[in-house]
């Protein structure tokens, strides 16, 4: 066995950005991951001429310029703009919620007329305490929007009914009182062209840098603690410590993704399901991240099921309640009994990262490892 400074369990973006970071300072690295390919949920694969999110939709957004700069050194990024819709039974309204979505939801057309639809609205709660999502949402948005466009994507999304939901789960709801349809308030927005894989790839590319993927680290657990002097996890902290403090939640999703043949399917990147009685929550048509580049007369479609975790499953997102977040911190002071390991990522960490959040904490680790300002 060669001699290695660390050994980094994931490829995700966390492990990938820190091993390449080590490398960069001249410390050899082994990375394991079970899956049987690298890159993490950020994994894109081509199918058609058509860059497949394989683990639903990814759109890098950031404010940071920094991080911008820094995932530009690894791919060339397409000036994508995010602006999903929604399917409410048929009707079609824009996200986030702007004039667009409140002309076609009232018929007003300014925004001194939808502030005052609005506020009308927001009455039904008028002197009270949300004590529930339905309460908390009806409170900021009314309950016109949010009957059609918030209640059964959430309840599908969680699992619940929204008035057994906590209100703090919607701190505040995207109201815009513009025609733009630009979901994120960021400067800086797009896709990798050519998807990206390549960038988590490019990390890992060192000569310092091994890469084994279909390796489960629970496996030789034991073996790995007493081989390596360094372990950087980006899997379940929970389950790294067999689950002793209990099991933290988690929410999963199961994806069906299929070819069809025609040049255009629903004519938008992501369509949300908005109504109960549709089972998923949303449509991705891959193509259209990348403006409809691929096969003439061929699409790639992924329909996305929020479902609950159990051991075994894949787990997409922690559920940040403050249950949850209690025992996270239990399990974060149980981590102290373990020098040599740094936990990281949405996982490691329990945190619901987006990209750019996932490699500035992994930059952070790479700063607080190497003892850097």
């Amino acid at each position: 066995m060669k001699l290695y400074d660390y050994l980094v369990v994931g490829s995700g973006l966390f492990g990938a950005t820190f091993a390449y970071e080590a490398a960069k300072r001249g410390k050899r690295v082994k990375v394991i991951e079970k899956r049987d390919h690298i890159a993490g949920n950020i994994y894109t694969k081509e199918v058609d001429g058509i860059q497949v999110h394989q683990y639903g939709a990814h759109i890098f957004h950031t404010s940071n310029k920094e991080i911008w700069d820094y995932v530009n050194h690894f791919a060339d990024f397409n000036r994508y703009t995010n602006s999903p819709i929604a399917n409410y039974n048929g009707e079609i309204y824009n996200m986030p919620f702007n004039m667009n979505t409140f002309n076609k939801m009232w018929g007003v057309q300014t925004p001194a007329e939808a502030q005052a639809k609005i506020d009308e609205q927001r009455q039904e709660m008028a002197g009270k305490e949300p004590t529930n999502l339905e309460e908390q949402a009806i409170s900021l948005i009314g309950r016109d929007i949010y009957e059609k466009l918030v209640k059964g994507y959430t309840e599908k999304q969680w699992g619940q009914k929204a008035t057994d939901l906590p209100a703090f789960i919607i701190r505040r709801l995207p109201v815009r009182l513009t025609y733009d349809n630009n979901y994120f308030n960021d400067t800086y927005q797009g896709i990798p062209i050519g998807g990206y894989t390549q960038i988590v790839e490019k990390m890992l590319a060192s000569d310092l840098i091994d890469v084994e993927t279909g390796v489960d680290f629970f496996d030789k657990k034991n073996e790995y603690l007493k081989q390596y002097p360094k372990i950087i996890f980006t899997g379940m902290i929970d389950q790294f410590f067999d689950y002793q403090l209990g099991e933290l939640e988690y929410r999963s999703l199961r994806f069906e993704t299929e070819e069809i043949n025609v040049d255009n399917y629903q004519g938008n990147a992501v369509v949300n399901y908005t109504d109960a009685k549709t089972p998923f929550t949303r449509v991705i048509e891959h193509k259209h991240f990348e403006f409809g580049k691929g096969d003439k007369d061929k699409t790639v479609v992924t329909k996305e099921y929020p479902q609950a975790w159990h051991r075994g499953d894949e787990p997409y997102y922690p559920v940040n309640n403050s249950i949850n977040n209690g025992l996270y911190k239990k399990y974060q002071k149980l981590s102290e009994s373990v020098p040599n390991v740094v936990f990281g990522g949405r996982l490691g960490q329990y945190r619901y990262y987006d990209m750019h959040q996932v490699i500035h904490a992994a930059l952070v680790t790479v700063s607080q490892e190497f003892n850097e300002k």
